[in-house]
């Protein structure tokens, strides 16, 4: 795992500078802190920080071929390069590591562009073809892995694993996006393939972009999507024993490394599974770490100790303090753009614990995407039976009225909590999933921005990400319609994005069993009442796993990874929230209704609603400001 970074000149071949490149890499040192190094020529420079899991004495880049003419630097690992090396040296490519960063050099020699098709893992690189004078970025299939690009005004592209290193090369312009405001109050961060600030994007998730010096800049061209066909006329006992082989299959994939390894375990199905799998591939006891809370409500320990217990893991544990509030300039600084997923918090501290014993950690995200775990999807598979049944120009005024008059009851039982499925039944499917994901819903958007932030929208709404997602997802089964739209959006800008940046804060590599391409390919063939049926997520999983695990860690109600910010917002941090929501830099933008922002506070914190999750958003957004706009380096 590591940081790439580099500035390519797509006109001439202008000089680069070495000290701003070396600046560029070393903005992401702790994403590589083993060895970094610099490779340049007129017209390109390329940066690398390297953090040693495979091949640590001969694996060093930037890497090259025989004679020098490409050159690649990478982020990830290709699991399946092993098997790709005999197939190279039978097409007459000579080898001189044993990493599989080579692979991709003479991959892109054999196959060109279509090289990306042949990798199964997490990746993202940029090589360089002196013969072709042609840069090619690409990103792997699910977003695992981070790049950040921008073209500036005077020909040169900058990229990079993080924003922070293209802001360090110092000539971005940190000019906010309006539309980028607009889709991180909506979905708690900025969609693939913007980024906050105008000028730099994200290349999306599947994705290559391939530029020829002297050419005008090509579009990103999509090189894989997933395919809900629901076909497969498997028996669900037959799924159940394939799924076991194929789960074991990715998790040794991901085992094979030449550092310490390990596992996280919450207690969760996902990452209990990917243990499960792990203890039988292993002889050695597998290292894991959990993170138990100090607050009950939130605390899983017991259920990963059962676990740990089990298969007589090596279990670490370290307890979260219930105001473990400390980390929110940190994770500003982190992110480099804002980012409000309050899991954040202990996802950081869990990374932190876990590199104090292992280099590597094996991860259970991804697991509730594709196997059907929400509980959001059982809700919106509900509603869309009463959807079905009544036509949308009905629905739309009979329960829209009653979605503005019920009052929002939050402190009511949730069978009483009527206001959200009436504004869902009165929405079509791809906008009432939009609604039910969003932290500001449409009419809270409208109440929290200002007259002129409007005007600069000119009329943009975030729903169109979701809308865009929605006319390639191929299907209008209503559970593989928001699990294709999770794996596109949630799953890649907030899933990922959290995971990448806490684990390489602290130099540790995790990997994502779950999310191997070929296991979310197979999935997404299988019927939807595999997935969930009677009110039962992960139906599949849980069922494959019952000779794995206790009954207790598969059929108890899903957690999730929190932080109790209501209590905080109206305790610890009551003053914090006042001063940073309603201060001067949220003022000076110019882009906030501050009536709303009093109404927001006030009501929280005399107990009369919860805006936790809208309060933590703008705190967050302060936070950036603070770190990205007023505190920028020299």
């Amino acid at each position: 795992m590591c940081g790439i970074a580099g500035i390519f000149d797509t006109r001439e071949r202008r000089s680069v500078d070495r000290a701003v490149l070396q600046r560029m890499n070393d903005a992401q040192w702790h994403r590589g802190p083993d060895e970094g190094d610099l490779h340049l020529e007129p017209g390109l420079g390329l940066g690398h920080r390297r953090l040693s899991i495979i091949d640590i004495s001969t694996g060093q880049q930037p890497m090259f071929n025989e004679d020098g003419s490409v050159c690649v630097v990478f982020n990830g690992e290709i699991y399946n390069f092993q098997e790709l090396v005999p197939e190279l040296e039978a097409l007459g490519h000579v080898f001189h590591t044993r990493s599989d960063t080579e692979v991709i050099v003479h991959a892109w020699e054999a196959w060109g562009a279509a090289c990306v098709t042949r990798f199964r893992g997490m990746f993202a690189f940029a090589l360089w073809d002196r013969n072709r004078e042609t840069l090619f970025l690409a990103r792997d299939r699910l977003g695992v892995k981070p790049l950040f690009y921008a073209l500036l005004p005077d020909g040169m592209l900058l990229f990079g694993s993080e924003l922070k290193s293209i802001l360090a090369h110092g000539g971005l312009r940190r000019d906010l996006d309006p539309l980028a405001v607009e889709e991180y109050f909506a979905l708690g961060y900025v969609a693939e393939p913007r980024t906050v600030f105008r000028q730099a994007r994200k290349l999306p998730p599947a994705h290559t972009l391939l530029i020829r010096r002297g050419s005008p800049p090509a579009a990103p061209s999509r090189y894989w999507d997933v395919r809900f066909t629901l076909d497969n006329r498997i028996s669900l006992a037959d799924a159940q024993a394939e799924l076991v082989e194929r789960l074991r299959e990715s998790v040794r994939l991901r085992m094979i490394s030449e550092v310490p390894l390990g596992a996280f375990l919450s207690g969760g199905v996902d990452s209990s599974a990917v243990v499960a799998m792990m203890a039988g591939l292993s002889s050695a006891p597998v290292n894991t770490c959990s993170i138990a809370f100090s607050d009950p409500t939130f605390n899983e320990a017991e259920f990963a100790a059962m676990v740990a217990r089990r298969y007589a893991t090596n279990h670490r544990v370290e307890t979260v303090a219930s105001d473990d509030f400390g980390l929110i300039d940190t994770l500003a600084r982190l992110y480099d753009e804002p980012y409000a997923d309050s899991s954040a918090i202990p996802t950081y501290r869990v990374c932190q614990l876990a590199r104090k014993h292992v280099t590597v950690a094996l991860s259970g995200d991804g697991g509730d995407e594709s196997f059907g775990g929400y509980r959001r999807y059982r809700l919106h598979t509900m509603e869309e039976r009463m959807r079905a049944a009544l036509p949308l120009a009905l629905r739309r005024p009979l329960f829209g009225a009653l979605g503005r008059l019920y009052p929002k009851a939050d402190w009511a039982p949730r069978m009483l909590r009527a206001k959200t499925t009436f504004e869902g039944l009165s929405r079509d499917s791809v906008e009432a999933y939009f609604h039910s994901m969003s932290i500001f819903r449409g009419p809270m958007r409208g109440l929290l921005f200002s007259a002129s932030l409007k005007t600069e929208l000119s009329g943009y709404d975030a729903l169109e990400v979701f809308r865009g997602h929605a006319t390639r997802a191929g299907t209008d089964d209503p559970l593989a319609l928001i699990q294709y739209l999770d794996l596109n959006t949630y799953l890649v800008g907030d899933i990922n994005t959290k995971v990448d940046r806490a684990s390489m804060a602290h130099s540790l590599e995790v990997r994502e069993p779950l999310m191997d391409h070929s296991l979310v390919e197979w999935l997404a063939t299988l019927p939807s009442t595999f997935k969930l049926a009677n009110g039962e997520g992960k139906l599949l999983l849980k069922q494959s796993m019952q000779p794995h695990l206790p009954d207790d860690v598969l059929y108890r109600p899903k957690m999730g990874f929190a932080v109790p910010l209501a209590s905080w917002f109206r305790g610890p941090l009551r003053e914090r929230v006042r001063e940073s929501v309603l201060g001067p830099r949220m003022r000076e933008t110019g882009w906030f209704n501050f009536g709303y922002l009093e109404h927001l506070v006030d009501a929280h914190q005399r107990g009369a609603r919860d805006y936790s999750a809208p309060l933590w958003t703008l705190l967050m957004f302060d936070a950036f400001l603070r770190n990205s706009i007023d505190d920028r380096p020299a």
